[in-house]
């Protein structure tokens, strides 16, 4: 099917001719609101009880980890939605929705039963503190119980955002953010203050504002997206498509681990540096996450024209889509990283006022200008190219490279050379513009073409029916 003909039959045309912005701006809220979410407990409980603030960190950094489990699934089921879709394949959707969100379900349950029952056993075994353990342990069996609600939160927005509806997701992020707020003030300083419930508290807000999205998602499927969620997809069971969600979703979240774990490398190094490091890390970061949340709500809103186009064989448009995004992209994250470095003095000395942490935090500033042009690079072009189903090569570069390079490279420069934290960024820098490199390179000669995750099977009889109903 030639590129023209293929653009004029695709249904889901309009998807492809959106604007990136149109897409990104709600995704890059959601972002901001994300992480909002995930500071809100703890800002709150800073107030309430300093032994409660630790014991909710040591929880979220277990319950963190495991999300990842869950998240196999969703980052694939947007990749295969967008492209079914773009290949004009409405018929095969709710077999996909199905398979996707069933999976995610059971995995997800299974992890909340295992939180649940060995809990306490979790956080023995890193060490918390025993004057915090029964709250934390009580905070993560509350939210850890309940995680199946985050796993189905994650795989309706990535349904949504495939279909071009990204905005609903900010208005999820939005609502969950004002519950918790409200749900925090009434249990912690509220008329519920009086039942005492501290961490235990803050973990109700957060599984009841998940749980009224989840609902809300639900409706918005069934309304909106006009999708359906029945066992009768799963009979036969389609092995096909589960087959191409895991295809796609474990060297993802392979990659993943991969980058937690090497981050954890990579701050045991800092650690030894002494504590001006590690605060100039932590407020470095920080400023950074800005410019990172522009470049990656820029990528995913990419990703989901990509994935449209190369279900309906229109590589070629891919092809320019990413090239523009890249421009555009670099533009405004360097620019960004560029003020970000000039005003670092005045920000950095918000957070605190030794000044050796803010001669340190402003040095490592200005090396992340340089470090931007290599994560955006990535950001587009290797998400783009997962849309595309070439994904393999980039999750064998990324760790290749970031073990090399920001985990070898940093220990060189930072611990050997004595560099410090100035070493590491410029290890974390080499790393991105390194694989920045290898990835345009290999988009510009076109190795992620032909990698289409879509199955080119007849109809079922259930959905011949369907369709003809």
């Amino acid at each position: 099917m030639s590129a023209t003909s293929s653009k004029l039959k695709n249904p889901n045309d309009s998807v492809m001719n959106q604007r990136v912005i149109k897409l990104a701006w709600p995704i890059f809220l959601q972002l901001l609101l994300g992480i909002s979410l995930g500071y809100v407990d703890t800002i709150m409980l800073s107030n309430y009880n300093e032994t409660a603030v630790g014991a909710i960190g040591n929880a979220n950094q277990v319950l963190g980890f495991l999300t990842l489990a869950f998240n196999i699934i969703s980052s694939a089921t947007g990749i295969i939605v967008s492209q079914y879709l773009g290949a004009g394949k409405k018929e095969k959707m709710n077999m996909i929705y199905t398979v996707a969100l069933s999976f995610n379900l059971v995995l997800s349950i299974v992890i909340s039963f295992v939180v649940f029952i060995f809990s306490r056993n979790l956080l023995e075994a890193m060490q918390v503190p025993a004057a915090m353990l029964d709250e934390s342990d009580m905070y993560m069996r509350i939210v850890g119980g309940t995680i199946f609600t985050q796993a189905l939160i994650n795989a309706f927005n990535s349904i949504f955002a495939s279909n071009g509806k990204t905005v609903f997701g900010m208005i999820i992020g939005l609502g969950m953010n004002i519950i918790n707020i409200c749900g925090n003030a009434l249990l912690l300083y509220g008329p519920l203050q009086v039942l005492g419930l501290g961490a235990s508290g803050a973990a109700v807000s957060t599984c009841g504002s998940r749980v009224i999205a989840v609902i809300a998602s639900v409706i918005y499927f069934y309304t909106v997206i006009k999708g359906k969620f029945s066992l009768k997809y799963l009979r036969p069971f389609p092995y096909d498509v589960l087959k191409s969600l895991l295809k796609l979703g474990i060297p993802t979240a392979g990659e993943n681990i991969s980058y937690d774990c090497s981050q954890l490398f990579l701050q045991a190094f800092i650690n030894t540096m002494g504590i001006v490091a590690i605060n100039a890390k932590i407020y470095a970061n920080m400023l950074s996450m800005f410019t990172y949340m522009i470049a990656l709500a820029a990528a995913n809103a990419t990703q989901i024209i990509v994935g449209h186009s190369v279900g309906a064989h229109d590589y070629d448009f891919a092809y320019r889509r990413v090239l523009k995004t890249l421009r555009f992209g670099m533009i405004i994250s360097i620019s960004v990283a560029i003020v970000n470095w000039l005003i670092s003095p005045f920000t950095l000395g918000l957070f605190t006022g030794d000044k050796a942490v803010i001669a340190l935090g402003s040095s490592v500033m200005f090396i992340a200008i340089i470090l931007e042009f290599g994560r955006t690079t990535n950001l587009v072009i290797i998400n783009s190219m997962k849309a595309a189903g070439d994904v393999k090569f980039p999750t064998a570069l990324a760790i290749f490279s970031m073990w090399l390079l920001s985990v070898g490279l940093g220990w060189l420069l930072g611990i050997y050379f004595g560099m410090g934290l100035t070493g590491i960024w410029i290890a974390m820098a080499a790393d991105e513009i390194f694989r920045g490199v290898v990835v345009f390179i290999r988009w510009i000669k076109g190795g992620w073409r032909g990698k289409r995750v879509v199955l080119e099977d007849k109809t079922s009889p259930t959905e011949t029916a369907e369709v003809t109903a």
